[in-house]
């Protein structure tokens, strides 16, 4: 394709998603799971029968796992104050992007998540909603909030929550790009505690990947940090007390104390990781020529990367990945997270570690094509369904080694129900659009 044909390219998903969430009035809904024979089914799973149960579950709370589904529902919570490269649009504005995040969980990882758009920019009034909701719910999905509030409400819920709380724009895109980045050293022959890394965006998810990076063994000395003012280095005292998170990385990484812009952060770099504005132009070719040779390029934000991969590509980069399905080497949240609950809930875990988003991320690498050696193809994508099942089993053991599950389960049950969950979401849907239940698009 000619750079034009690319761009239009670029643009059709925009279209076609006007036309089609009205045309289908959302994207996710709620379907019985048991069985509805005739009216007295409903005096068993509602009245009188239901009490029975709910006395049960009075007598042990833990027996609300074995007679309800609270094991396989996730709150998908957001108060819309950073949606995708949107920024702050609101709680009903960030609907549609929660109820896709949804429809993911159940189609990539058997998972019931709810969409759940929160009318509060207030951290401690959301923090205390979210804590309400752990009666219902197995784990809690953190989405589009603003950073630096983002640390603060992540933090302290992981602290005060008896289930898993997890965000994803923080650790979903961390254990992402960390598994792209497995594969691409191995394809450019480069050790990760060797590379000088430059992470080009200061906001919650670089600096979770960031945090997540050094725990997989790349040297925080070789790193250097940029945000809207230059790089992060010990002289940005300011940082001290308006935002410390970044003051941490100031003290922690850019071990020659390099201050600057893009200029001279990129010089002779190995790894890009921008997670900032959307592009296009956001990050100039000419910063990119400047890297190591055959260097890697990771230009994620969305819904537009910060240079278009054939600009990365002609200013001499090697491996090129954006957060967008329609271009090669897609690094996106959605091949992680519906994964790491499945094996989160599939052993109750009570939280989730940086060494499970490790094993998930080594789990995912290992499942590319061509055993990751393809420049193009560091990744598998979304329709690799067999990949969900592998990383949720690798989750659960992880969790189960580190003392944070529940349950102990063996490797083989674990992957077993794992793949049995996800293939009935599945051909669910399938059954469903085969019977014109799910009517086809218009034009289709």
């Amino acid at each position: 394709m000619n750079k034009d044909e690319l761009l239009a390219k670029a643009k059709l998903p925009a279209r076609k998603a006007m036309e089609l969430h009205p045309f289908y009035g959302g994207k996710v809904e709620v379907t019985a799971k048991c069985c509805v024979r005739d009216l007295d089914d409903f005096a068993i799973w509602y009245t009188p029968g239901v009490a029975e149960p709910c006395k049960a579950i009075h007598k042990n709370p833990e027996e609300v796992y074995k007679y309800t589904n609270k094991g396989n529902y996730v709150a998908v919570v957001s108060d819309g104050t950073r949606v995708l490269g949107l920024g702050d649009i609101g709680a009903e504005a960030s609907l549609p992007v929660m109820e896709g995040k949804a429809l993911l969980f159940r189609y990539l990882g058997g998972v019931d998540a709810f969409p759940i758009c929160v009318d509060t920019k207030d951290p401690d009034e959301l923090i205390n909603f979210v804590k309400m909701l752990q009666p219902s719910f197995g784990g809690i999905n953190l989405e589009d909030i603003a950073s630096p509030k983002c640390f603060y409400v992540l933090e302290r819920l992981r602290r005060e929550c008896r289930i898993p709380v997890w965000h994803d724009d923080q650790q979903g895109t961390a254990l992402v790009t960390l598994a792209a980045l497995f594969n691409a050293l191995k394809i450019v022959r480069k050790k990760i505690n060797e590379v000088n890394v430059v992470m080009f965006g200061a906001g919650a998810a670089n600096i979770c990947t960031l945090r997540l990076l050094i725990a997989a063994g790349v040297d925080p000395a070789k790193v250097i940090m940029l945000d809207s003012r230059g790089t992060l280095h010990r002289g940005r005292r300011e940082l001290e007390q308006s935002h410390p998170e970044k003051w941490a990385i100031c003290l922690q990484t850019n071990g020659k104390g390099i201050a600057g812009g893009p200029e001279e952060a990129f010089r002779g770099a190995d790894v890009l990781i921008a997670l900032s504005r959307p592009g296009p132009g956001t990050v100039a070719p000419g910063w990119v020529a400047s890297m190591a040779d055959e260097a890697i390029v990771f230009a994620c934000a969305n819904p537009i990367p910060e240079i278009w991969p054939w600009e990365a590509k002609e200013a001499g980069a090697k491996i090129v990945s954006t957060g967008r399905s329609d271009f090669p080497n897609q690094v996106n949240n959605s091949l992680g997270f519906p994964a790491i609950f499945r094996g989160v809930l599939d052993v109750q875990a009570t939280t989730i570690t940086d060494g499970m988003c490790i094993a998930a991320a080594e789990a995912l690498a290992a499942c590319a094509p061509d055993g990751g050696m393809n420049p193009e193809k560091i990744l598998p994508t979304m329709d690799d369904w067999e990949v969900f099942p592998r990383v949720a089993t690798a989750t659960a053991l992880r969790a189960m080694a580190e003392g944070v599950a529940r349950l102990q389960r063996s490797e083989e049950e674990l992957y077993r129900e794992a793949e049995a969950r996800i293939r009935r979401a599945q051909e669910t849907t399938r059954l469903m659009m085969e019977s014109s239940l799910i009517p086809k698009p218009p034009g289709d």
